[in-house]
């Protein structure tokens, strides 16, 4: 049996009997587990191994999350909305004039922060990288959108990142790595990183990978599904280099842990503040679940509902039984909740990687116990 390490609130015990289920049933190689509930850890659990050759994960392992960097990204958006200084209703031109190119001029903050922009890939040529943060963003102010913007979702698998990064970087002056390290994590005290300094590497687990890339799918190549996909063929070794750590990738590159999510995400779940550090307003925060758009995902290909860079909960989707909760996860299957009812925040992270984007059971059975534990 792997032995949990951490701690767990007497009636978040079922999250515990969840997370060495996982184990138990041999679906984990190490992974770990965070909840928030008035702002207060009620779990905060690890086990298992960081790399194949048996090194622990330990309290405080961190580790690439793929997409659930999107929720860090988005909530650096929210951040510069309450204050006024960026509109998610006016046109991403306002703040990035060259952007307004090939026929662009009217799409929103708001599109791209629910993945109905229309520019869920890139233009060929492809990049062969996603190091080059100048070349990235001028391709896709140069390229003209896939579908029209705002009537239909399709999911910005890496570009919604760099979208919204330029944003970021027009408004303050600072990329958008250095803005969250700023004005989000450092102030909460969140072990989180869009871009890592290599101090941190030794801490970092080695993920594995799931045996499918996150490549071209076998279909008509004209597809947005297909076209999406086109760039870089991600097989999930990428976060063991130094470049992928180094670089700033919003969408796809942010390395911590469950705790740390949990973390940033707990200011959100209690109205945008919390242990007196305020991020934004209670009405900034709940920004998250104003839907923008519901319909078939374009490239997922299921019927979702965004929010302001969230999937929120619902019908299509219901992982959540409260009627105020939005969520994202990452490819390999960690998830995170946020639930504005139950001023909660639910964080999964783990290093053995599936490939399905959206049937990994882990996580959502972590989420499921957690609400059992509610219940009681």
């Amino acid at each position: 049996m792997t032995e949990i390490h951490g701690t767990t609130a007497p009636e978040f015990e079922p999250v515990r009997e969840a997370f060495a289920k996982n184990f138990a049933d041999g679906l984990e190689q190490g992974a770990c587990v965070a909840i928030t509930k008035d702002g207060e850890p009620v779990v905060d659990l690890w086990a298992g191994d960081a790399d194949p050759n048996g090194r622990p994960w330990e309290r405080d392992t961190i580790v690439n999350v793929y997409s659930t960097t999107k929720t860090m990204a988005a909530i650096s958006v929210l951040l510069l909305a309450d204050r006024g200084e960026v509109d998610l209703q006016a046109p991403v031109a306002k703040y990035w004039p060259e952007f307004a190119q090939a026929g662009k001029e009217d799409i929103r903050v708001s599109h791209v922060m629910s993945h109905s922009a229309g520019l869920s890939g890139f233009d060929a040529p492809t990049p062969e990288d996603l190091y080059d943060w100048d070349d990235l963003v001028d391709r896709l102010a140069q390229q003209a959108p896939w579908w029209e913007p705002g009537s239909q979702p399709g999911y910005h698998a890496v570009t919604q990142g760099f979208l919204q990064g330029e944003i970021v970087r027009r408004v303050t002056g600072k990329t958008i790595g250095t803005f969250f390290r700023e004005e989000i994590a450092e102030p909460l005290g969140a072990d989180f990183h869009i871009g890592l300094d290599e101090k941190h590497d030794d801490r970092v687990a080695e993920l594995v990978p799931p045996g499918a890339n996150l490549g071209t799918p076998a279909m008509d190549p004209e597809s947005v599904l297909a076209k999406t996909f086109a760039g870089p063929n991600l097989d999930g070794t990428e976060p063991r280099t130094r470049a992928w750590r180094a670089a700033e990738i919003p969408a796809a590159g942010g390395t911590g842990n469950a705790r740390s999510v949990a973390r940033v995400h707990s200011a959100m779940a209690c109205g945008g503040s919390v242990d007196g550090v305020r991020l934004m307003s209670e009405a900034g925060a709940l920004r998250a679940i104003d839907e923008q758009i519901r319909g078939k995902d374009l490239v997922m290909g299921i019927e979702f509902i965004y929010g302001m860079g969230f999937g929120i909960s619902g019908p299509s989707y219901p992982i959540s039984p409260s009627e105020r909760a939005c969520f994202w996860g990452g490819w390999g299957g960690s998830l995170a909740l946020i639930d504005f009812d139950q001023r909660m925040s639910i964080a999964y992270v783990m290093n053995k990687m599936e490939a399905d984007l959206m049937g990994d059971l882990r996580g959502v059975n972590i989420v499921r116990a957690a609400y059992a534990s509610l219940a009681g």
